[in-house]
């Protein structure tokens, strides 16, 4: 796991790449870092997670979608509505209202998967070995850099402050 010296890394970068593969780039390291996330909650509670659901504005993006589904090799659904805090909302009052009896039958009433992205076979496999073969082994190789960088401009102070 990361510890306070960690910086962002973009490698593999060449001159035919622009801010659109820069912008890619950070979504991908985004959902690398959640899928890392993901396979340490699988470890600890020995549940598989087998689907997503992503919502908030991200989740208004097509090609993030996709991303998403295809770093992750899971079938990824946007709810039918994206503000999901608003609706949890809405479920709550339902709930205390009475208009519902129980949270299971507010949340089956009042939600539904909207679109569906399936993981593309191919970028999924490029993915999987850039994440093994690569993102994992990231941190590891760069933690003396970062070391050199924190020693170097005192950021983070030891101790993290």
């Amino acid at each position: 796991m990361p510890g306070p010296e960690a910086k962002g890394a973009i490698i593999g970068f060449g001159d035919v790449h622009t801010r659109a593969h820069i912008y890619r780039a950070m979504l991908e390291g985004l959902a690398y870092a959640l899928r890392e996330g993901k396979e340490r909650i699988e470890r600890r509670s020995r549940v598989p997670i087998t689907e997503l659901r992503v919502s908030g504005g991200g989740s208004q993006s097509n090609a993030a979608m996709q991303l998403t589904a295809d770093v992750f090799g899971l079938p990824t659904a946007r709810p039918h509505i994206y503000e999901t805090s608003g609706l949890g909302a809405a479920i709550d009052a339902a709930v205390g209202l009475g208009l519902h009896p129980d949270f299971d039958t507010a949340v089956r009433e009042m939600t539904r998967v909207g679109e569906v992205f399936t993981p593309n076979p191919t970028t999924r496999d490029i993915y999987d070995g850039l994440y093994h073969r690569v993102y994992k082994q990231m941190y590891g190789r760069l933690k003396p850099l970062y070391e050199e960088i924190r020693e170097i401009t005192g950021y983070p102070a030891h101790g993290g402050k």
